[in-house]
């Protein structure tokens, strides 16, 4: 963060500067986790639902901390700026930092929502600007009320990009984000029905992702998804200036001649009158819509396409545990695609998976519970299981009785022989699968992360330490 005094951090957040301090500078880094409190650190005091982050006031101080905000009046040895709301001061916080740094004016931003594909596009967009000038970015998916605020507190003196990544589950969250920051560029991916049943459906949804675009100002860009309706109509919603992309004639930015392998997924980006070959190594041809928006948003700050795209070809994977390909030297390859799971990346996965398998290669699926679908869960099971059959995959586990309807929709879809199984947990998946599996076979492990199916992929993938 940016060096201020705590009598600015002070007014920044509506807290009072105790007396004797207000003249002490601060410029380390902001954090909610004591454990990662270093010399110099602000540490935010937050309550939880699980523990009270005012519990580790004192550790924080211990391992550095300068300053302390908190919701309560605490004995520590270094100065306490007490709030009423914590999460809402730190997003004060936020805002005053961009703001100086903007002021500035060479800081740029822009922000990405969706219902998938948001990390990774937010690190292709990395990889892009890294190159340009010094860039801030979110590591894994601090994308919330509170990892948000937190990754734009990096920004300092120097930095030429910020890069934020806007998550919800709820109808108001990415506005108070945008809030906070608001974007140059505002790019939407997909309305789908990844947390539906925390939205409440998927209208809900869409309301909720056009957030990011509503009150944008008229000098900011708006990116939207051409191929998907419920993106594209948020149009109608915004005074910015509408930049498309897609695979459809009426994008500013086309994908034309897709290709996707397990190298990799190439295509023919078509912009500006030109034709340019691109070549990522990330697989699944549902990431060209991510790419294409990355390279967007640097066509929107001035970055020639030709080095954007060489960029992007130095991406090795889309992100930790995000179709990410493990070869553990048995003649097996692994797809490790189990952080997140929606109806929609669930059947993009095994889309990619249906595509790269070669003839003399039998694909494996290997599948735990889609989480928060509320209502919707029954049925978009169901649509899996039976989407596996006509996509004739070859062999599919089910894991947990969360995720049963996928493997009873398969077999009702299908005359399957023990293609299907269903197993109770990742142990017995892992002692099935080893017996199962022969040289040649490609796995795919798909999931919500709370069904732990990530740890499965690493196993058979031959990670060991994650």
């Amino acid at each position: 963060m940016i060096s201020l005094t705590v009598a600015e951090i002070a007014a920044a957040i509506g807290a009072e500067a105790p007396a004797g301090t207000a003249e002490q500078v601060v410029g380390g880094s902001v954090e909610t986790d004591s454990r990662l409190v270093g010399a110099g650190s602000i540490f935010f005091a937050l309550p939880g639902e699980v523990t009270d982050g005012h519990l580790f006031a004192e550790g924080a101080v211990t391992n550095g901390a300068a300053l302390v905000v908190a919701e309560r009046p605490l004995d520590l040895d270094v100065p306490v700026l007490v709030v009423d709301d914590g999460v809402a001061a730190l997003a004060a916080l936020a805002r005053n930092v961009v703001a100086r740094v903007r002021a500035r004016g060479r800081l740029r931003v822009v922000a990405v929502t969706g219902s998938n594909g948001k990390t990774t596009t937010k690190n292709l967009m990395r990889a892009i600007f890294s190159a340009e000038g010094p860039t801030v970015a979110p590591e894994g998916s601090f994308n919330n009320h509170v990892g948000a605020p937190i990754s734009m507190l990096r920004v300092d003196e120097s930095t030429a990009y910020l890069v934020v990544e806007m998550g919800a589950s709820g109808v108001g969250e990415i506005a108070r984000l945008v809030s906070i920051v608001t974007p140059d560029v505002g790019i939407v991916l997909k309305v789908g029905l990844a947390h539906a049943g925390e939205f409440g459906g998927i209208e809900q949804t869409e309301r909720a992702k056009s957030e990011m675009v509503r009150d944008l100002p008229e000098s900011a860009v708006a990116v939207l998804n051409a191929d998907d309706p419920r993106v594209d109509r948020m149009s109608e919603v915004t005074r910015a200036r509408i930049v498309r992309f897609g695979h459809g004639p009426e994008s500013d930015l086309r994908a034309v001649d897709v290709v996707s392998s397990i190298e990799g997924t190439s295509f023919t980006l078509e912009v500006d009158g030109a034709r340019l070959a691109v070549q990522v190594r990330i697989l699944g041809e549902h990431h060209v819509s991510n790419v294409l928006a990355a390279l967007a948003a640097a066509r929107e700050f001035g970055v020639p396409m030709e080095r954007a795209i060489a960029a992007l070809g130095e991406v090795a994977r889309a992100e930790r545990w995000r179709m990410e390909l493990l070869d553990p030297g048995t003649g097996v390859t692994v797809i490790n695609d189990a952080y997140n799971a929606s109806p929609d990346s669930m059947s993009a996965a095994l889309r990619t998976l249906a595509q790269i398998v070669t003839p003399e290669q039998r694909s494996v699926a290997v599948l735990g519970e889609m989480a928060e679908l509320g209502e919707f869960a029954f049925e978009e099971h169901d649509r899996i299981g039976r989407l596996i059959v006509r996509l004739n995959i070859h062999k599919l586990v089910v894991i947990g009785q969360a995720a049963r309807h996928i493997h009873l929709a398969a077999g009702l879809e299908g005359s399957w022989d023990g293609e299907s199984v269903l197993v109770d947990d990742i142990d017995a998946a892992y002692d099935l699968l080893r017996e199962e599996l022969r040289d040649g076979d490609v796995v795919l492990v798909k999931s919500s992360k709370s069904a732990g199916l990530r740890f499965l992929g690493d196993r058979l993938g031959g990670v060991t330490g994650s």
